[in-house]
């Protein structure tokens, strides 16, 4: 039976909703900042408030119940307005203040977030900034993000969702000089096969084949892993590819130093395959004013660079 002498607040609702989409308790008290205990607690206490089961407990996973699952949709678009609109009202000064908190993948935390955000705090100082850096693509509203940054996911029919940071940008292959003269530079995509590569994998996902182009010509490849390591360790797969460990495929962005400097060089470059840069998504119902200010802010970044 509920107890009504308890009603759940605003607080415990946004702690079901870490929860959820956190699919634990313990993910959700770090992105909370709160003990684990205290999040257990919580729900504890919400579903003796309410009566009935929120989150069903497995000693392999949590998820929501149906019930849970129904009270989340309906509250998490409530508390993302509310905070929106509390951080309209404190912006409504001389300055701007409030929170962005952006769900970003790891790649564009090497060289394409950073800049923007430096901008963003030198600009608007009363602005506290939040980053989870996650590559699965995820509801930003239930997730009490103000927005996400991700590459040519589908979204839902209510985002909007505008480029950020560079227009195009290019798969590159490469590997170290010693490494080619051991084993031979390739001439085809195909030649990979018989090559140790270094592959990077995004969380969550299977490891996806290496793609190319050329005249109109588009292939795919998937060769052996030799080495496997998630977009968080693409720094170190980078330097084990300067130590001749292999071929790694990445972001000719993130390889081009490395290019001048000829640490790397170049595999198959006349089949390197363009693709479109990243996108900021976000709700189209209501925009709070930090989030406006950086999407101004970035769009402004974009319009001092180049024309594709």
């Amino acid at each position: 039976m509920a107890n009504n002498d308890a009603r759940p607040s605003l607080d415990d609702l946004r702690v079901l909703l870490a929860v959820t989409e956190a699919g634990g308790f313990r993910r959700a008290a770090r992105s909370l900042g709160l003990s684990v205990s205290t999040v257990s607690e919580t729900i504890t206490r919400l579903e003796s408030s309410l009566g009935v089961p929120l989150i069903s407990r497995t000693t392999r996973s949590v998820m929501p119940t149906e019930a849970g699952r129904r009270l989340t949709e309906r509250v998490a678009p409530l508390l993302f307005e509310a905070r929106a609109a509390l951080d309209e009202a404190a912006s409504s000064g001389p300055a701007l203040r409030g929170r962005l908190k952006l769900n970003v993948p790891g790649a564009v935390m090497v060289d394409i977030l950073p800049p923007l955000i430096d901008r963003y705090m030198a600009a608007y100082p009363d602005v506290r900034i939040e980053i989870v850096v996650e590559d699965r693509l995820v509801d930003i509203t239930a997730a009490d993000c103000d927005a996400g940054i991700r590459y040519g996911e589908h979204l839902e029919q209510d985002m909007i969702a505008v480029p950020i940071g560079p227009r195009r940008q290019e798969g590159a292959l490469a590997a170290s000089p010693a490494y080619l003269t051991r084993r031979g530079l390739p001439a085809h995509p195909s030649d990979l096969l018989d090559h140790d590569c270094i592959r990077v994998r995004i969380s969550g996902a299977a490891l996806g084949p290496w793609e190319f182009e050329r005249e109109g010509v588009e292939l795919t490849v998937d060769p052996p892993a030799r080495l496997t390591m998630g977009t968080g360790g693409a720094a170190a797969a980078i330097e084990l590819a300067i130590a001749g460990h292999g071929i790694l495929y990445m972001f000719r962005n993130w390889l081009d130093p490395h290019l001048a400097s000829g640490a790397l060089a170049p595999i198959l470059p006349d089949w390197w395959q363009p693709f479109d840069g990243p996108r900021l998504y976000f709700s189209r119902r209501l925009v709070p004013a930090p989030l406006r200010a950086f999407i101004d802010l970035a769009a402004d970044e974009r319009s001092r660079q180049p024309s594709a």
